[in-house]
């Protein structure tokens, strides 16, 4: 069975949700649609640890997306934010309380930890809970030291900003910015990889992705169209092999969202 979307003929509609998903939630995307996996989840029971292969410490439903979904990947993200127990709590010393963490929560458990991601209207934050964190005890912020422990600190900080800004009551009318260019590459890249995997020509992704017109007027042999349309689908099927290890940083060179090294003269 592949993606959802392709018994829905690509609409464009169907993956705005796309336009708002962080590099995580981008691997998972890519790597759920690689017919490979696709089959290492319906044999999971016979192969538990198949997640390995794959950069997770537990197999996810490929069927469901980055919405729904939890991988837990094996290299944890800088943006994670860590809570332990505080083992000398001040008087006025913050407490636990799972369920004052705001907005669409999804917890998973990993074997070692609870991990919990919550997501709300214009981002998503990760949580690593560890065992000895009761609800209502003191607890502390964790991080792991790198090359660059600055970046790090700015990353957990925006992470706990969003948490205390964000509101349980649902905005009545959201207004998000125009996606940038390389959230609409993204886009265009599952869009054209579904319908490659599904069997559609090149000139049919074409159709799907900027309509029928365009193909009309714009697809000769060599026509900017054609060639705009190979790349999307060689792109998108790079991410779905291997590329994705990059967005999820599994590597240890990872380089962030799928990018090559600059070309020099």
């Amino acid at each position: 069975m592949g993606p959802r979307h392709a018994e829905q003929g690509f609409p464009t509609a169907a993956y705005l949700y796309v336009l708002h998903l962080d590099k995580l939630a981008l691997a998972w995307e890519y790597l759920r649609r690689n017919p490979e996996y696709r089959r290492d989840w319906l044999d999971r029971l016979r192969q538990p640890v198949a997640a390995q292969r794959w950069g997770l410490r537990l197999l996810e439903d490929p069927g469901l997306d980055a919405r729904d979904a939890h991988p837990v990947w094996l290299a944890d993200h800088p943006g994670q934010v860590q809570l332990y127990p505080d083992l000398d709590p001040r008087p006025d010393a913050a407490t636990f309380d799972f369920w004052r963490i705001p907005g669409r929560k999804g917890l998973i458990h990993d074997g070692r930890c609870l991990r919990v991601a919550t997501s709300f209207p214009g981002c998503r934050v990760r949580l690593a809970i560890a065992p000895g964190l009761k609800d209502g005890g003191a607890f502390v912020i964790a991080m792991r030291p790198g090359a660059q422990p600055g970046d790090r600190t700015r990353v957990i900080t925006e992470a706990l900003d969003k948490l205390s800004g964000a509101s349980d009551v649902a905005p009545l009318a959201q207004t998000c910015a125009r996606p940038s260019a390389t959230a609409l590459l993204e886009l265009h890249s599952l869009q054209a990889l579904d319908a490659s995997l599904a069997g559609a020509s090149l000139r049919e992704v074409a159709a799907g992705l900027y309509g029928v017109a365009a193909v009309t007027h714009g697809w000769h042999a060599d026509a900017g169209l054609r060639s705009k349309v190979r790349r999307l689908v060689r792109r998108g099927r790079t991410l779905m092999l291997d590329g994705y290890r990059r967005l999820a940083r599994l590597d240890l060179n990872g380089e962030g969202r799928s990018d090559l090294p600059p070309k020099r003269p």
